[in-house]
Formats: structure tokens, C-alpha cells, sequence
């Protein structure tokens, strides 16, 4: 019989190998689980080291085709370097916006899609957006940089240091250096002011630009309220104020590989192409000023005559005579003086002496107006009942919204001021420029008091610009004391008063100024008087006069205060006459055919070294020499008992020569204690190699 196999010879039980299984998958459970919070573990500890240790402490943001723009993330800094690193354009601490004391690590670009946009919130506190535009014809890369605040009250702010470089521009300041990198200004808005006034604030021009030696350019939106502050050799800080409105802080930073490259490609963004030229006949005619302390029109008649005799008898040639506001007041009331003496049958002699204001026809005379009108005149009090108080600045008050006149102060008295936005207002200041010349037949015309605006909230310089509008329509020479936004427009521009001394706030002071002014596209301009006229007092220092005078001799327009005679003896006289000579004669021709020069490319009449030599560091510090053009160079004395000084000539692939004495250098000299006689100043013209 067969043997039957047993089915199931060792039997294991359904139940115990049920539970087995259960035991072993628990197992394993804990045991992944474990694995996993090991691996979380490892992997926090990683990214952790990674963000503080690992990560690398820059990151590049935006490239264009040779620069590119970094994340500093331990100095919070954006910085524009080449691709190849080896040249930085330009640091910038954006440390205050967010919490300063925070390591904010690599920021991740919200608009990667676009390769030349850089986009983040930063810090929950504000939204940066950078774009990045190259230019190919010009070989210039410029960022731009847009911080919106998130919420209101949030000051933005952002520092540019001034670390192993020389920046240029801004605004004129009482003590002006060159560059810009020795100035103390404390954060405030960033406007014009009266430097008589407010000496430590910004005065004179002002620009929304500033120019680092390295090639870097940087442009403020015209549109924004700004403040800026500069703290001497370690930064400048643009800031907007914090507000309601959640003001943004806009500008543009732009590259280039010579500092010269990216200054003339900013240009064509900081002023209009169209430029236009003043009548340059005032170039050739010294400007007098009349010190007569007098209080009616006819003994500023006698005055007048009187000084114009006086400078023909020293044999000074032609000269506009300038007068102030109050001299201009007198002369312009004497035909009403005139009427009312006849009515009131003034004697012959008086009469006589209202009469000769015809003769002041005669003479070369320069007038100064301002937009204020005294709250005690005819005219304002003729206003208010007329219905033309829209004339002056004015705020509506309610309930009937009717305008009020905003009252300000001006030469200690109190007055409304012209609202030129007004073209009815603006026709009536012409028709008065209109019949002081029919009156007096004055050849030019001194616009003062631009400055500040009582209804400039957000302060900003908007009325220098319409000032520079209305003056640009007066067929006589126009001369305004400020300017902003207004360098392509048919004016000239005084430069601010000065000390009468030695100092960087006197005579030191005056090519940083010069060089400031022509940098920022203000190149027709008119200096302060000879030996300063800040105090308000007669230059007695011979010395300093004729120093003084050696250098606005090259200037544009020769101004003179202290009349030579006053300070010197014949010696003072002679030389004046020769250079007034010197200046009609060569400088007058030099400046006319450069300013054709400016006026098509944008390029200054008067430059720094660094325009013929943009790669020598050794160019960016110098601030006692300057050229005209590029074939003459200035190099006068303004140390006191002096008569040798250092002179440096920058080269360019070519030579100069002393027009002294004929001798010739190669571009790159240093020139150690070339002397330079009192009666002297160096010139040196260039040569073709």
C-alpha cells in the first residue's frame, strides 16, 4: 500500500507567526524613525553651518558685460566691481535699512525671470528693485535703485564711502574742497540756501550728482525729497525723510572705465542737450561794485558819476557799475520824485539833480532785483484791494477759501514773494524789468534772492528753476545768484561770497569752487569780488589782492569790490590795468570759442587735471591748478609770502610749455618749487609731441 506523505510534517502555528511579523515591523518602525530624526538633525545642523559658516560672504546680485553688482551680507554692503574683481567702482552701506545688528544672509531675487532685474523685501521693512541697463556706444553700465518703504515712518538710507577714492559734486558749502571728500555736513534737506544765512548749509548751486574718481557716477531722482549728510573722509549718506507719504529713495549708479568717460555719459542725463548762451558781451567788461551808503536817488546819481569819472581818470578802462537792490529802489523812484518836486515847486538845484537821472543812460550800469516786495509798499497794499494778491505765494483760507499771502522775511524786512508759477505774476515783474529799463538803460541785471520757497513743504528747488525761466526771457544779461536744474539755461551764475584771507574759506577756496561749479555744467559764471567780499569790508592786504586777481583774471568776468586804488599803490594800478588787458585780450577769446564747445558736447570751459590724465591718481587731488580748454593751464600762487610753488602737468601724450620762458616739459612732470614771482602767475600751454 503506498505510503501516504504527511501534508504538513512540522507544523507551524498561524498564531505565533502573526505575532513575530507584528514584533519585527514595530522594530523596524522605531528604528526608521530614529534614522529620520537623525537625518533631520544632520541636515539642520548642515543648512545652519552652511548659512553661518559655509556660505560664501558675497554673492553676485546683477552682471553686466565687465561690471557687476555684489551682496556683501557681513557689512551689509552693495558693491559694483568688474566681473574679474580686481577694480572696485563703488561701496554702498545699506546697513540702516531693517536691523542693522541682523546678518541678513544670501537675499533671493524675486525677479529671476529677468536676468537684468534684482528684486526683494527686505527685512518686512523695504522693497528694493535694481535694474541694470548696459550701454554698448558708450561702454557705461548703470544700475538703478528703487527702496520703497514697506509702512510709513521708515527713513531710508543709504552711505557711500569714500574709502581709497575722490568724489566731486553735490552742492557748494561754505569751506569748499576739492574733492569733496574733507567736508562735515550734517544730515539736512538738500536744497539751496543763503550761504550769508545758513553757513552751514548747502548754497549757490546744487546738483543731484556726484562723481567718484573710480569711474562711478551717481544721479538722484530730481522727483523725491532728499537729505544728505557727509561725514569728512569716510562718506556721503543720501536719506529720504520719513513721512506719511512713504517716500521712496531713487538713484542711479552709473560705470565707466575712466572717471572722465562716465562724466561726459551722465551729462546727457543731468542737463538738457539743448543748451543756450547768455549774451557773452558781459565777458568783456569789468564788473565795479558801488559802496555808496546814500538815501535818495539823486545822491546815487552824484555817486555814480562820481566813481565813473574815478575810473577813468586811473585809466581802467570801460566797466559795468553793479548797484544793489536798495540803490536800484532810489534810482527807480526818482521820475516819481521828480513829478511830486515839480508840484511842490522844489528848487531849481533840486530839480536839476532829478533830471540828471538821464545820465545814467550814459553809463554801463548793472541793477539787482529780487522776487520780494516789502508788505509796506503802494504796490502790495494795491494788491490786496485789486484782487491780484495771487501775484505773491499764497495759501486759501477757508471758510471762503480765499488766498492769503504766505509772509516771509528778506534784507530784515518783512515781504510776500512773486509766485511765478503765476504767468499774470511773471507778466508783471517783466513790465517793471521793462521800465526800469526804459528809465535807466541798464545793461544787465542781478536776480537775487531764489532761494528757498515758503510754500516748499517736501523742500525742494523748484523756484530757482522758474526764477532761471523768467530771467531767461529779460533781453538784457541776467545774473542770478543760484542755481539748480538750470545750467543749460541763458544766465550767468555767481558764485558765492568769500573771506577776505588766505584760508580754504577765502582765497584757498576759490578754484575748489571754480572747478565745482564748471563740473556741475555752471561754467558762464561770475566770481566773488576781488579779495572777497563776505565781510563786507575794503581788502587792505596788497599781497592778496594781486594773488586774488591773478586768478579771476582767467575767470570769465573780472568783479571788483575794493576799487585798486583803495588797496595799493601804483604797483596795484598797473597790474590791475594789465590784466583787465590780459583778460580782454586772451581769455575772453579762450572762453568764447570753449563755451561754443559746451554749449554743443557738454564738456566745462574750465576742467580739472584729471580731464587730460582720467587714470593718474595723482590728478584727483589737485585743487590749485585748473585748465581752460585743454591747451592752457593755471597755476597761480595762493600761499601768502610766496613766490615758488609746486606745479604738476598731466600727461596725455604730449607737452608743455612755460609761456613765460619758452621752456617745455613732458606731460607727467612734477614741477618742485618752480618760481613764481609776485607779479607773475604760471601758464603753461600744451604741445603736440
Amino acid at each position: 500500500m503506498p505510503h501516504a506523505r504527511n501534508r504538513n510534517p512540522s507544523p507551524i502555528p498561524e498564531v505565533t507567526w502573526d505575532t513575530g511579523l507584528k514584533e519585527m515591523n514595530e522594530t523596524w518602525k522605531g528604528a526608521i524613525a530614529c534614522l529620520g530624526v537623525a537625518v533631520f538633525f544632520v541636515m539642520t545642523i548642515g543648512i545652519i553651518y552652511w548659512q553661518v559658516v559655509d556660505q560664501p560672504n558675497k554673492n553676485w546680485i546683477l552682471k553686466g558685460s565687465y561690471s557687476g553688482l555684489i551682496w556683501e551680507r557681513r557689512t551689509h554692503s552693495l558693491v559694483i566691481q568688474t566681473l574679474t574683481e580686481d577694480k572696485t567702482y563703488v561701496e554702498i552701506d545699506v546697513g540702516n535699512v531693517g536691523n542693522p545688528d541682523i546678518e541678513v544672509p544670501f537675499v533671493r531675487n524675486l525677479c529671476w525671470l529677468n536676468k537684468t532685474e534684482f528684486c526683494y523685501t527686505w527685512d518686512s521693512v523695504a522693497e528694493v528693485k535694481i535694474s541694470l541697463e548696459v550701454n554698448e556706444a558708450t561702454e557705461t553700465e548703470c544700475y538703478s535703485m528703487t527702496w520703497a518703504p514697506v509702512h510709513c515712518h521708515v527713513e531710508l538710507k543709504d552711505c557711500f564711502s569714500m574709502a581709497n577714492m575722490s568724489w566731486y559734486g553735490g552742492a557748494s558749502v561754505q569751506n569748499q574742497s576739492w574733492p569733496i571728500n574733507e567736508q562735515n555736513v550734517t544730515m539736512q534737506p538738500f536744497t539751496v540756501s543763503n550761504l550769508r544765512d545758513n553757513p552751514s548749509g548747502f548754497g549757490s548751486v546744487l546738483e543731484r550728482y556726484f562723481l567718484g574718481s573710480s569711474g562711478v557716477a551717481v544721479l538722484v531722482s530730481p522727483d523725491v525729497p532728499l537729505q544728505v549728510g557727509m561725514e569728512s573722509r569716510q562718506h556721503f549718506c543720501l536719506q529720504s525723510p520719513s513721512s506719511l507719504e512713504r517716500t521712496p529713495l531713487q538713484y542711479t549708479v552709473c560705470v565707466g572705465h575712466n572717471i572722465r568717460a562716465v562724466h561726459q555719459e551722465a551729462l546727457q542725463q543731468l542737463s538738457s542737450p539743448s543748451r543756450e548762451l547768455p549774451n557773452l558781451d558781459v565777458l568783456w567788461l569789468p564788473f565795479w561794485k558801488l559802496l555808496a551808503s546814500v538815501d535818495s536817488g539823486p545822491k546815487v546819481e552824484r555817486e555814480l558819476r562820481t566813481f565813473s569819472n574815478r575810473l577813468r581818470r586811473h585809466q581802467l578802462g570801460e566797466g559795468a557799475i553793479s548797484l544793489n537792490e536798495h540803490s536800484t529802489a532810489l534810482l527807480a523812484d526818482m521820475d516819481h520824485d521828480y513829478l511830486t518836486s515839480r508840484k511842490r515847486g522844489t528848487s531849481k538845484r533840486q530839480t536839476r539833480d532829478f533830471r540828471d537821472l538821464s545820465l545814467i543812460k550814459l553809463l554801463n550800469i548793472s541793477i539787482t532785483l529780487s522776487p520780494f516786495l516789502s508788505v509796506d509798499t503802494t504796490q502790495f497794499h494795491k494788491s490786496l484791494l485789486d484782487g491780484t494778491e495771487a501775484y505773491w505765494l499764497s495759501l486759501p483760507v477757508a471758510p471762503q477759501g480765499r488766498l492769503v499771502p504766505v509772509l516771509t522775511q528778506w534784507r530784515g524786512q518783512f515781504c510776500v514773494k512773486l509766485n511765478i508759477s503765476n504767468p499774470e505774476a511773471v507778466s508783471w515783474f517783466l513790465d517793471r524789468v521793462g521800465l526800469l529799463q526804459a528809465r535807466l538803460g541798464m545793461e544787465y541785471i542781478h536776480l537775487e534772492g531764489a532761494e528757498g520757497n515758503p510754500l516748499d513743504l517736501g523742500g525742494g528747488d523748484q523756484y530757482i528753476g522758474q526764477l532761471a525761466d523768467v530771467a531767461a526771457r529779460i533781453e538784457e544779461s541776467a545774473i542770478m545768484n543760484a542755481g539748480t536744474r538750470s545750467s543749460h539755461k541763458p544766465v550767468f551764475v555767481r558764485m558765492p561770497p568769500l573771506q577776505s584771507d588766505w584760508s580754504s574759506s577765502g582765497l584757498k577756496g576759490l578754484i575748489p569752487s571754480l572747478l565745482h561749479h564748471t563740473l556741475l555744467g555752471y561754467n558762464l559764471l561770475i566770481p566773488d569780488a576781488v579779495g572777497g567780499s563776505l565781510s563786507g569790508n575794503l581788502v587792505t592786504d596788497e599781497e592778496l589782492f594781486i594773488r586774488w586777481l591773478q586768478i579771476v583774471a582767467f575767470l570769465p568776468v573780472i568783479s571788483f569790490e575794493t576799487p585798486p586804488w583803495v588797496c595799493g599803490e601804483d604797483r596795484v594800478l598797473n597790474l590791475t590795468r594789465a590784466l583787465i588787458a590780459w583778460h580782454q585780450d586772451f581769455v575772453v577769446p579762450l572762453v568764447t570759442r570753449y563755451a561754443e564747445d559746451w554749449m554743443t558736447s557738454g564738456s566745462p570751459i574750465y576742467r580739472p587735471l584729471w580731464w587730460l590724465s582720467p587714470d593718474d591718481p595723482v590728478t584727483f587731488t589737485i585743487d590749485d591748478q585748473f585748465l581752460i580748454g585743454d591747451e592752457v593751464l593755471v597755476a597761480p600762487v595762493i600761499e601768502r609770502g610766496t613766490v615758488q610753488r609746486n606745479i604738476y602737468l598731466p600727461d596725455g601724450g604730449f607737452q608743455w610749455q612755460d609761456s613765460r620762458n619758452a621752456q617745455v616739459f613732458d606731460g607727467g612732470t612734477l614741477l618742485e618749487d618752480y618760481p613764481v614771482a609776485l607779479e607773475e602767475v604760471a601758464i603753461f600751454l600744451r604741445r603736440r609731441s
